[in-house]
């Protein structure tokens, strides 16, 4: 990335090529994990909606899932976007290619800055563009999922979007908490069936969660 990442991104950022940003980044993701030795398994593709915006709620792990996902994922390049904590503004190359492509950082615990990014967001859910979302917000150690954070949901009811619960199994094996060792594994990312926000209110976001929750946790009850 420190390579190769500042070239391309010039040359999108002066040609407003964003998805060349999309591609560049996923031959990066696939050639680490070609070297790395890690290996992924998909099951539920047919879940993937390429035909309009979703919301893509994943368990948190590990610092390989963003990664892996992005690449699970392409089939609905450009048109997929991160919500993400903004501590992560910090990285130089990479807020550089998030903020052309229209990622959406968001500061926990500050309202007056999160309601108008989740505002952005579900703007951007209206206009068809996809989400992936970590609904935790931060990494489990233990492998269990951690109490859900409303911001994503709120913004799945406010752009209409589903929800695609999805469960990814194994990346802790890959790179725990921790340490910066990159195992030979097997990685699995499983989808499940979409779930509808076409009429659900304000009122309803916890309802929402807890169905996302509990898909989720039937999907990592499969190994």
């Amino acid at each position: 990335m420190a390579l190769a990442g500042p070239p391309f991104l010039l040359i999108a950022i002066l040609f407003r090529q964003v998805p060349l940003l999309y591609r560049v980044g996923h031959l990066g993701v696939r050639l680490g994990l070609a070297l790395s030795g890690v290996k992924v398994r998909v099951e539920g593709g047919e879940h993937i909606l390429r035909d309009r915006a979703a919301v893509y709620a994943v368990n948190h792990t590990s610092n390989v899932e963003p990664p892996i996902l992005f690449h699970v994922l392409s089939p609905v390049f450009p048109r997929l976007r991160v919500l993400y904590k903004a501590e992560l503004r910090k990285l130089p190359i990479l807020v550089r290619a998030w903020d052309l492509a229209g990622f959406v950082a968001l500061e926990r615990g500050n309202p007056e800055q999160s309601l108008p990014a989740i505002d952005r967001a579900a703007e951007a859910l209206r206009d068809g563009n996809s989400f992936l979302i970590f609904p935790e917000g931060t990494r489990s150690r233990t492998g269990s999922l951690l109490p859900f954070k409303k911001g994503g949901f709120i913004m799945a009811i406010k752009g209409q979007a589903p929800i695609v619960p999805t469960a990814i199994t194994g990346a802790r094996d890959a790179l725990s908490k921790g340490s910066f060792v990159i195992r030979p594994v097997t990685v699995t990312v499983r989808f499940g069936a979409p779930i509808e926000t076409a009429g659900m209110t304000m009122g309803q976001r916890d309802q929402l969660a807890s169905a996302v929750r509990s898909s989720m946790e039937t999907l990592l009850a499969k190994g």
